[in-house]
This record gives structure tokens, sequence and C-alpha cells, in this order.
């Protein structure tokens, strides 16, 4: 006759067990969690040549810096000169790529001015090392996302939609965005983007991590667009 288990060793037992399942699952999670998945942008985009960079629309300018994502937008488009492979447009319709930037605002919520000329510009003059770019606006800015969408920053207090200035607050707003979206479409931003990179100081210079990150990308897309094509060849001549 077997002797029945002492509760306090049969306490223990559970507990020791709890806790190392316990420890394995959190292992897992971290595991998971670190595992860096490689996204293999689409043809378009390793094709693309022309690119806008845009303001997103929803962001809104924090009341103690307005020109923040002004700023943000210049650097990521000196970012882009020095990178070479695209040339740069103002007009949405000729864009092969539209660039949406943020700058985050390190706060989960912020007040901001929505609405107004902040963000528009008649025109640019960025220099870099080695080139010079000057970019004339004709007429309104480009339209990358449909006017009076009830869902973006330019509403008014009431629910109604304004351009005029008025203040607002921004929620989860805290870090840079920069997101990659298809172009020569109606309203490129009201689409989901191809890539997206959001990151604490993603668009701060001189580094611009969310230009070097996109970069990448673009390099490990290309090299696995190679190595497929390669592989399709030698199917092909194996094929009798």
């Amino acid at each position: 006759m077997k002797r029945p288990m002492p509760r306090k060793f049969w306490k223990m037992t559970t507990v020791a067990g709890a806790a190392a399942i316990a420890l394995v699952v959190m292992a897992a999670g971290v595991a998971s969690a670190g595992k860096k998945e490689k996204v293999v942008l689409p043809d378009y985009v390793l094709k693309a040549k022309i690119m806008l960079v845009a303001i997103l629309p929803d962001a809104g300018e924090p009341t103690d810096d307005p020109f923040a994502n002004r700023r943000a937008q210049e650097e990521v488009e000196k970012a882009l000169m020095k990178w070479g492979r695209f040339q740069l447009t103002q007009d949405a319709d000729l864009a092969d790529l539209v660039i949406g930037v943020r700058k985050g605002t390190g706060k989960i919520a912020n007040p901001t001015v929505n609405g107004g000329p902040v963000d528009s510009r008649p025109g640019t003059v960025e220099a870099t090392d080695d080139a010079i770019r000057v970019g004339v606006m004709k007429g309104h800015p480009p339209d990358v996302t449909q006017p009076g969408d009830p869902g973006l920053g330019t509403n008014g207090t009431d629910g109604s939609t304004t351009d005029k200035p008025h203040p607002g607050i921004e929620v989860g707003a805290r870090d840079d965005m920069f997101k990659v979206f298809q172009g020569k479409v109606q309203y490129p931003v009201d689409n989901a983007p191809v890539w997206k990179y959001t990151e604490k100081d993603g668009l701060k210079p001189p580094e611009v991590k969310a230009v070097a990150e996109f970069r990448k990308a673009v390099e490990e897309s290309e090299k696995a667009a190679a190595q497929k094509q390669q592989q399709q060849k030698q199917g092909q001549n194996k094929t009798p």
C-alpha cells in the first residue's frame, strides 16, 4: 500500500513545477520577441525611382515645437539625397513611393496645434555635402490623403473639418514614425504602408536611422530577389 504524499511536500512540488513552467514560457516569449523577422519588399518598391516625403496627415504640431514635423521631413529628404537612389519630388502624381513622417513628442499625450499653414511650404532648398535640391510647390500641397477625412487630425473640436489652426491632443505619438506607401494611386497615405519604422529619435540627424533601416531592407530584398531568380534559373536548367 502506497503511503500518501505529505501535504507540505506536495505543495512544494506544485510550486516548483509551476515555477518551471513559467520559466519555460518566459524563455519562449523572450526568444520569440527577440527574433527579428525579415520583410521582403515588393517589386514596385525595388523598381521605384521617384519619391515624395510628406508629413503624415494625422500629425499635429507640438505646441512647444511647432516646426518639429517640418524639420523631420527635411532631414529625411536630406538623408535620401545622400543615399542617392531616389529622385525627390513635391508632386504626388509623379511619386512611385510616398514616405510619411511624424516626429515623436516623447510623451504619451501632448498638446498640439492642428491645421493651418504650419506644414505647408511654397518651396525648399536643401543641401548635403555633394548635392543641392531646390523644390518649388505650385498650387496646394500634394493630396496624399482624402480631403476632409473625419479620422484625421485636422478636425475641429466640434467634429467638423477645418483647415484653420485649432488646438488638439496627440495621443500615442511618443516615438518618431516613418512609413512607406505605394505611390501613383489615389490618396496613397489612406492605404496600409508597405514598410514602417517606429523608434525614439528614428528621424534624428545626422544618422536618420529610419532611412538607414529602410535602405537595409531594400538591399536585403534585392539580394533575396536575386537569389530567388538564380534558383529559378537553376531549376529550369535541371528540367529535361
